[in-house]
Formats: C-alpha cells, structure tokens, sequence
C-alpha cells in the first residue's frame, strides 16, 4: 500500500507515521500532472483510447463490493494508470458517529487498488443515521474546528494514511462563524495535520454566492498543504450558482485556476464531470486547456 506520510511532526516508536523530511509536507505517491474522474460511461474508452490522462480519480462509494462490473473495469484499469478514491460519505463534520462499517470498508478498497491518496469533503451529511447526499456547510468556529480536527485524526489513525479533505461550495452561512471558510479550512489542515484538496471552481462558487473575494481564498491557504486541485462547471442562476458538476469549466474559473497555480506552484488537476457526461475526447480536450492554463501560470509565477 502506498501510504502518505503524515507531516510536521515526528514519528512515536512503533508508530505508523512518518517524519517530515521536505518543505513541510512528505509524499511518497509520485502522481503529477492531470487527471479526469472515472465514469462507467468512459470504461471502455480509457482502455481502447488510451488517452493523455496522466491518473484517474474514482469516487469511493461507487467501488465498495467485493464483485461486479464497477471493481471489474477499476481492477483492469489500474494496472495503467495512477488511481486516487475521494468519497462522499465520511462526514467529518457531522454529529453523529463516524461510520466504522464505512472506514472498514474504505480501508479494505484502498488495499485492493492502492490508491495514491483518498480524499473526501469538509462538511457534514445527515443527522440520526439519515443521509441527505449532500454536502452541508460547517459553521466556522472553534468548536466546529476542534470537532472535525478530532474526528479527521480519528480518521487517518484507522486509514492508517494522511487523507485529503476538500472545501465545498456552499449556499447559506451562519451567524456565529468567527473566521471566513480559507482560514478554518487552513487550521483544519494544520491542526489535524491532513492535505487539502483545493476545489478551484468550488471557491469561485461560494465567493459569487456570498460576496468574498476569491483571490483572497487562494491566498490564505497554506500551499505546502495543497496536494491536488478539481475543475469543474456549474449552473449560474443569476443570483446564485450551483455546483452541478455537469457543464464546460467557465473562463473565469480558468483565470482563477491560472493564478491559484501562480501563487501555490504546479499542484496536480483533475477535471470533475457527473452529468451530461461528453464522449472521452472532449474531457481530454478540456484537460489540455487545464495543462496549458497550468503551464503558463507557473511559468508567469516563476518569472515574477
């Protein structure tokens, strides 16, 4: 199993962690470049193609059965290709219990495949055993950040691995959040010492819809923390957009995407698709723009 060491502090004897040994953050996944999320409607494609897709992301629930033709496609498809899980159904922000039947089920999916890293969402999803099948915003307090901090270090104890936890567009806010969302999402990554899966299309979402600067998201997250970016499109409704998952990535988000690479440095990108999914050739495509989008940013950022 491909594990990712935990950072910023050292290892207890016996214990399964690992030293820091570079700039704060140590991985040992080796994956660069770009991605797309693997969708059934894609199977056969990614292996007849053999498209210019440098890893593939597969979304954790969809491959928790021991049998089928899910684990079947995902068996044969990662002995080509770098394969990363991000799953939906952790809740790291909920009150309820986490969901040990999960987190042993998760656990016994990433010994299978050997993901590079798994990630999930900072958020929560039901309450009382109920699942919305949504991602429901946090308040951002100290006691909302002690919760989740305990429940992510509970998490990658039983994962034995650092997990990646994802910032999520959001709709309403609360009253009693004492600190924007980049700064809880930060001492999120710190305290419990776990990566960030920066959602780039996420951010422009949740800015347009409350008001705050996007630029200024990019720029208060700790970019030795950030170890993987996701694109996407939405649906703006004129007052509100909504994080659809199921359109062309916007120019604007693309000029976001540029500079968030300016200022944190070539951070592996993948490309979100769940609906209206195209044929495979026109993601490619798409994930070419985000390479040449990528390039020029770090490049304009290293002249600077």
């Amino acid at each position: 199993m491909i594990r990712a060491p935990r950072a910023d502090r050292p290892a207890a004897p016996g214990s399964h962690l690992a030293p820091n040994t570079h700039d704060g953050i140590m991985t040992t996944s080796g994956i660069t470049g770009f991605g797309l999320g693997l969708r059934p409607e894609h199977y056969e494609a990614i292996q007849t193609d053999r498209p210019a897709v440098d890893w593939l992301e597969c979304i954790s629930e969809n491959y928790l059965v021991a049998g089928g033709k899910p684990i079947h496609y995902l068996d044969r498809i990662r002995r080509d290709w770098p394969i990363v899980l991000h799953g939906v159904s952790l809740s790291v922000g909920g009150a309820d219990p986490l969901d040990l039947d999960y987190l042993d089920q998760l656990g016994r999916l990433a010994r299978r495949v050997e993901p590079a890293w798994i990630s999930d969402h900072l958020c929560w999803t039901g309450r009382g055993g109920v699942n919305m099948h949504d991602l429901l915003p946090l308040p951002y307090t100290e006691e909302a950040l002690t919760h989740v901090v305990k429940r992510i270090g509970r998490v990658q104890d039983l994962l034995d691995r650092q997990v990646l936890i994802e910032n999520v567009s959001t709709y309403v806010t609360y009253k009693h959040s004492a600190m924007p969302e980049w700064e809880f999402l930060s001492a999120v990554a710190r305290r419990a010492d776990c990566l960030i899966l920066l959602d780039v299309n996420n951010i422009y979402v949740s800015a347009f819809n409350h008001g705050f600067d996007p630029l200024a998201y990019v720029a208060g997250v700790p970019a030795e923390r950030v170890r993987q970016i996701h694109l996407a499109g939405h649906r703006n409704y004129g007052s509100h957009i909504i994080d659809t998952h199921d359109q062309p990535v916007i120019d604007p988000v693309w000029r976001l995407y540029g500079e968030t690479i300016r200022r944190l440095g070539p951070v592996p990108t993948m490309i979100e698709r769940d609906d209206e999914i195209p044929p495979l050739a026109e993601l490619v495509a798409e994930l070419d723009r985000a390479r040449a989008v990528g390039a020029a940013a770090h490049n304009a950022g290293a002249a600077a």
